[in-house]
């Protein structure tokens, strides 16, 4: 009987030792308080696949490969809303993956830099090409495009992100800064 009593201790004394541990750590949570464990915010994590063999990925060389690879993208929802898409290159000029950045309405949208380059540094993307439709059919570039074109050169320079072209695109055809010297 002496022998389950000692047995029995030893195991309570375990248990105990296990919950003052876990209190411990919930305390200590990464060097903050319990109450501030409480209200960190979520990690927040982008998720990216790599389902595709690196020879199916679609390469692109010029500007008219990469209007090719949008409308199917688009499909038919090119004339029913504005949205950006920016395209992941690597460095040989092959299509790792796409990223619907922005939608908006009829006349416009809104890009965030900070989600576009999170993206892009998440999928180890070494250059990008910007795109959005103009549902109007309408392909000149509006001054909020090259402003937004400018924008996204520079930032890119800061993190080795290259970008290779902005394209407006419609149903029909494509503007390219790029071809027109816009970049």
């Amino acid at each position: 009987m002496k022998k389950y009593l000692i047995a029995f201790t030893v195991i309570i004394l375990g248990v105990v030792a296990f919950i003052a541990i876990k209190k411990h750590k919930e305390k200590n949570a990464e060097g903050i308080g319990k109450l501030a464990a409480k209200h960190r915010p979520p990690r927040l994590r982008i998720v990216y696949s790599k389902k595709l063999n690196p020879k199916e990925r679609n390469k692109v060389t010029c500007s008219d490969d990469v209007y090719k690879v949008l409308r199917e993208i688009w499909s038919n929802q090119i004339e029913t809303r504005e949205e950006i898409i920016v395209l992941l290159m690597d460095r040989s000029n092959n299509v790792l993956g796409y990223h619907v950045l922005s939608s908006g309405g009829i006349t416009g949208t809104v890009a965030d830099l900070r989600l576009l380059f999170g993206v892009a540094l998440q999928s180890l993307a070494t250059s990008i090409i910007l795109a959005h439709n103009h549902p109007s059919g309408n392909l000149s570039p509006s001054q909020q495009d090259i402003a937004l074109t400018q924008k996204v050169k520079e930032a890119g320079k800061m993190m080795d992100i290259t970008l290779l072209d902005h394209l407006i695109v419609t149903k029909n055809s494509y503007y390219s800064f790029n071809d027109e010297g816009n970049m």
